[in-house]
């Protein structure tokens, strides 16, 4: 069945609209997996608050004719200051989402990251999008760990996402009242809920199982790749027992750019700046973890402060353009957006994505325009309210 027809698309005008338009198309039990978090789900409110209350100083009078967005991350140059996010289980929302999306950011010139947790392999990606990057789970095992770094390079991804904030799984409420499950558990329910939605029931359901049989995670081991339905996939997240020393394990072994992503303690900034990381990312997991945690932007200058020559990325509800520049201002060097890229994707596949990026770059740019400044370093030194 066809996706979103481009007359619909030209309806949806910003990164929030494909959220509303994605209720309608997924299951019940698909989209809650998608948009909920963890407990009773204020993390997520809150930090959408935070990022409100900023207020933003223009400059006026200022020659903003070249004005420019494109950055440098990790040695290489990117058009936008955003990238798309790691997302788990993205190609079961979304038919053949990880690849969706990876065409798309390639094509549009910003960074996309893969998940340990996808059913699509690294390898795939690899072609899909040469010198992407990955964020893994590590098992604390030498070893493994040797093995998995081995593996992600030889699919020639260019920088590695240790997912360090997920120690165990989280209270997802949400998911079990709606009906799903990892490991997935069809019940009456649920198949009542999916065939309410035969759009999604075609494009993604059947055509995912027609296409790759059983869906396996397929990227949280060397070897394993447990399917959705396996008791195995309990663990696809963290380890309790991985620690610091399992990710100086990482770093000897990773060659290219290692990021630590979950960092909320300015402390543990540090720790990563004296392990050797080249990067963090300043993340609550989009409120999908410790619920009631702090917003990454009240954190972000004291973790900034202690970042060194570290690049500093930050996630966790950012949906604007304006979003984006108060992330730069406050010393990010890019953010990560997850949810409304997997939106798009299930709606619209490749096209829509791209339209979610070119919305958002173009918020981007009138934004920077309005403000006085003609490029992302500039952002850096604009006033705040």
């Amino acid at each position: 069945m066809p996706g979103i027809s481009s007359a619909s698309l030209k309806q949806i005008l910003n990164l929030n609209d494909f959220e509303a338009q994605a209720r309608k198309h997924l299951p019940k039990a698909i989209f809650g997996y998608v948009q909920g978090g963890a407990d009773d789900g204020t993390t997520i409110s809150h930090n959408r608050d935070v990022l409100n209350h900023i207020r933003l100083i223009p400059r006026i009078l200022r020659d903003v004719s070249a004005c420019s967005q494109e950055v440098t991350l990790f040695g290489q140059r990117f058009a936008s200051p955003f990238m798309i996010a790691p997302m788990g289980a993205s190609a079961v929302v979304a038919h053949d989402a990880d690849n969706a999306m990876a065409k798309a950011a390639r094509a549009a010139r910003i960074p996309y990251i893969l998940s340990a947790n996808a059913i699509t392999p690294i390898e795939e990606i690899g072609q899909s999008y040469p010198g992407c990057w990955f964020a893994g789970y590590q098992k604390p095992d030498e070893s493994n760990i040797e093995r998995m770094v081995k593996r992600v390079a030889d699919s020639g991804f260019t920088a590695y996402f240790l997912t360090a904030d997920v120690a165990v799984g989280s209270n997802r409420e949400n998911n079990k009242r709606n009906g799903y499950t990892m490991p997935f558990r069809p019940t009456a329910r649920l198949a009542f809920d999916m065939a309410r939605h035969p759009s999604w029931l075609y494009r993604t359901g059947l055509r995912t199982v027609c296409q790759r049989g059983v869906p396996r995670i397929s990227n949280i081991d060397p070897v394993e790749r447990p399917s959705i339905f396996s008791r195995e996939i309990d663990a696809v997240t963290g380890y309790a027992s991985f620690s610091w020393k399992h990710a100086e394990m990482i770093r000897r072994y990773w060659k290219g750019a290692l990021i630590i992503k979950g960092v909320l303690s300015p402390e543990d900034a540090k720790l990563a700046r004296e392990l050797g990381a080249d990067g963090i990312v300043v993340s609550n997991h989009g409120g999908r973890q410790l619920d009631c945690a702090v917003s990454p932007m009240e954190v972000l200058s004291a973790i900034k402060a202690e970042s060194g020559s570290m690049t500093v990325l930050v996630d966790s509800g950012f949906r604007r353009g304006t979003d984006i520049v108060k992330g730069l201002a406050s010393g990010a060097d890019a953010v990560l957006i997850g949810r409304p890229f997997l939106y798009a994707a299930a709606l619209g596949g490749e096209k829509a994505i791209t339209r979610a990026i070119g919305l958002l770059q173009r918020e981007i740019h009138i934004d920077q325009c309005l403000l006085g400044v003609e490029n992302c370093e500039a952002l850096k030194e604009i006033a705040q309210a």
